[in-house]
């Protein structure tokens, strides 16, 4: 993610496996936040997994969680299975046909939600969907981490975001960057709190919820 333009996998010819170029330039500095928040063992479902370079670099990273890659997208879907058989990796399932947006997903748990560059180039349905989803799915303590730019209240939006923000809207006026306070508000009424913001590389966030004892709901 380098703010002038948003998140899209990199055609690659007619095979299966394709590229992100934005994946090299954040997936170390991704895993260096997550370390601090997921669980030692466990199941981690990625929403909209894209090409399936950044699941695999975590799977490598963190071998004893069971990682669950998933996007709507079938040719996102054939790349993920793709670069999970290069890998070798027993511990990464097969991708699922999950649209963030919809009221039922095709998972009935999991133990860390990660969510990265979507939210910003999906309708903002999309975000209630996963905020909904990851509700639904997390138990107490779960993590949803989300990955991207924010506007904050209070912090001077840098020039390429605004840029990018404007780029994101003349593609799609449903896209374009979220505040994180929107995001949190959405976030807090279905039991999730905010637990950690870190700035990031590019302008970018690393933000996590945690989710909130149900019995407090």
């Amino acid at each position: 993610m380098t703010g002038s333009e948003p998140w899209f996998v990199a055609e690659a010819g007619p095979e299966a496996k394709k590229y992100a170029p934005a994946t090299l330039r954040n997936r170390d500095a991704i895993v260096d936040v997550l370390r601090g928040i997921l669980p030692e063992t466990g199941l981690v479902l990625e929403i909209a997994s894209g090409s399936g370079e950044h699941i695999v670099h975590f799977a490598h990273a963190f071998p004893k969680l069971d990682w669950q890659p998933s996007d709507p997208d079938a040719e996102a879907r054939r790349s993920i299975a793709a670069w999970t058989a290069e890998s070798g990796l027993a511990h990464i399932r097969p991708p699922i046909d999950l649209d963030a947006a919809a009221p039922d997903w095709p998972i009935a748990r999991a133990d860390a939600i990660l969510c990265i560059n979507m939210i910003h180039i999906s309708p903002w349905a999309a975000t209630e969907g996963l905020i909904a989803g990851a509700a639904r799915l997390l138990s107490p303590g779960g993590v949803l981490y989300l990955y991207g730019p924010f506007i904050r209240a209070g912090v001077e939006t840098a020039e390429s975001n605004l840029a990018f923000d404007v780029s994101l809207k003349s593609r799609d006026a449903e896209w374009g960057i979220r505040a994180l306070e929107d995001v949190t508000m959405l976030a807090a009424g279905q039991g999730l709190r905010l637990d950690q913001v870190e700035e990031m590389a590019a302008n970018n966030l690393s933000v996590a919820f945690r989710r909130e004892d149900r019995r407090r709901d």
